[in-house]
Parts: C-alpha cells; structure tokens; sequence
C-alpha cells in the first residue's frame, strides 16, 4: 500500500508542499478555494499526517503511558479502563504496558513511554522495584509519573492507592463482629507497600479480640489455592483473602473439599467488585475501586501538568458489601 504524503499531494495538486500544510491546517494566508482543493485530494487519497513529526514540531504526543503488572487482572482492567475514558473526554491516547513483574521488562517501557515522549506515565511497580530513579528521571525531561496501586515506600512522588488500612480494618472487625475464632488470612506478595499495611492492620485488629489467625502469602491465585488447600485441614471457619486473585484459589479450593459457604467455613475478601458476584452465595467484600482509582490518578496527572507542584499522595474510600459468605 503506497501511503500519502505531503509531497504527494503537492505533486498531484501543483501546489508547493508548504502551501499544502497549510491548506490541510486551515491557515488564513490560504484562499477558500485552495483550501477545498487540498483537503479533497487528501480526504479521496486517504492522506493521514505523519503524527511522530507532529509530535517532534509541537513536542505534545497527547499520549499517556500506562505500566500495569498484568492485562489479565480484573482490577488492572478497571483502572485502565477509567483511565482511557478519562484520556479520551481530553483529547489523549494511552499506550498500555504490562511488565508481568519483571523489573526488566518495566525498565524497557519507561525507556520506551520516554521514546514516544509521552505527557505521562501512570504505573503500579513490580515486587522487583527497589530503584525508582528510572521513573523520576522523566520528571527532567517534563514527563510526570503517577503512581498507582502498587506504590514506592517513599514520600517524593505522586501516589494514589486504595485504602489499603482501612480495607484491611473493615474485613477484620467483621470477622470479629461474627464472632470467628480462627482464620486463615492469605494475603499478596509480601514486598510490597499495599500488603504491609493490610497484613498490620488485619492482624492487628484480631489480636485485640483474641482470634486465632494463621498467615500466608501468595503470588497467585494457583499459590493461593495451594495455601488454601494445605491450611483447610487445620479447620479455620474464616478465610480472609488480600485480593481477587487470592479469592479465585481460594474457592478453588474450597469447592474440590465440597464445602459449604458460610455453613462449613466463611470467606471474606477486599475486591474490585465483580468476582464477588459471579459466587453462590455472593462473597461479602470490601471494594477497592478500580474505576474510582483511575479517575483520581487521571486528575492528578491532569493537575501536574498543569502545573502543580503538589505531591499528590491520594486515597481510594473503602465500602463494605455484604454477600453471603459470612
């Protein structure tokens, strides 16, 4: 397929490829006339702009760049899924990454987001991430980092987070509250910022009320079946799952065992919100909005670039929704 350019036009029309340009951008130095000519030739040409020019003459790619761990989480799903609604009510474009936790692989977007000279970057870390220098080196050259979710323990940059405590309260009190008496709490990756403030606040709340709580850490939801499928024995009559992919190893393994829920053992989990439902009896959850998250990270990024010089660090309210699980 031959592509159009603007020299092409220029040869075609008779026209000097300057007097084209500006034709095509509507510039008032042009006549109606020169103007109807070109911009007919180009629409039945199918002439597109060479956008990496534009983008090197106006320095504005009106591009974010987004790194998530995964595109096969439901939650990572919904805060890009927000984001690109957002992105598209102002005019921008995402370009999506994922880094399936592999520092290296995240250090190859960032040198790839700052190529494409993107407006900026929203990005959740991977367990690997010690050094985030990389990230705040595109602050020299005007390029803003939101961070998300999976944040750097550091107060330098901008971070929007779920509210991992609060969440991580709200299950625990509840489990009080039905009088439980032993748990099994299986929380995510324990490197990380977000699972250390649960797993404190979890077990911080059951040790006031004298409940018995077994912990595990999982990397997956296939590890987490496995955690669920050694401690089921022992008889917890409470399982707290940290998150979505947690919860789907956990019913794994608590439907191979024929258990029933909440008769045989309860299950409570923190959640985006749609793989509670797709359970019967629905899992009573505490949502952590992904959808909410990607809307304020927007409107910090949105701030930034307009020339704030706050440091964003944002948090997500947790609600209670009651299921049947407990």
């Amino acid at each position: 397929m031959i592509t159009t350019t603007l020299k092409k036009l220029s040869e075609i029309s008779g026209l000097s490829i300057s007097t084209v340009s500006r034709a095509l951008k509507n510039h008032p130095d042009i006549s109606e006339k020169t103007k109807l000519l070109v911009t007919e030739l180009a629409s039945m040409l199918d002439y597109e702009p060479n956008i990496n020019a534009v983008h090197l003459r106006t320095r504005d790619s009106r591009l974010f760049g987004v790194i998530v761990p995964s595109l096969s989480n439901c939650f990572y799903n919904s805060v890009i899924a927000s984001l690109e609604e957002e992105a598209r009510k102002n005019d921008y474009s995402l370009i999506i990454l994922q880094s399936v936790d592999d520092p290296d692989i995240e250090a190859a977007n960032i040198k790839l987001c700052r190529q494409n000279r993107v407006n900026g970057l929203f990005a959740s870390i991977t367990p690997e991430t010690i050094n985030i220098e990389p990230f705040l080196k595109l602050a020299e050259i005007d390029i803003p980092v939101i961070f998300f979710d999976r944040v750097p323990d550091r107060s330098d940059c901008h971070k929007i987070c779920v509210a991992d405590i609060d969440s991580a309260t709200i299950a625990a009190n509840l489990i009080a509250e039905n009088s439980k008496k032993k748990v099994l709490a299986i929380f995510g990756n324990s490197k990380f910022l977000i699972t250390k403030k649960r797993y404190q606040a979890f077990t911080s709340i059951l040790h006031q009320y004298n409940i018995e709580c077994i912990t595990a850490y999982a990397t997956d939801g296939t590890h987490a079946r496995q955690i669920a499928n050694d401690y089921l024995p022992e008889k917890p009559d409470v399982v707290f799952c940290m998150t979505d992919e947690i919860l789907a190893g956990v019913m794994r393994a608590t439907q191979k065992r024929k258990l029933k829920i909440p008769d045989d053992i309860a299950v409570i989990t923190i959640s985006n919100g749609f793989l509670p439902t797709l359970y019967y009896p629905q899992i009573t959850y505490i949502e952590t909005s992904g959808e909410k998250l990607g809307k304020l990270a927007f409107e910090s990024m949105m701030s930034t670039l307009s020339g704030s010089t706050f440091i964003h660090d944002k948090i997500i309210e947790s609600v209670l929704v009651r299921g049947g699980s407990i």
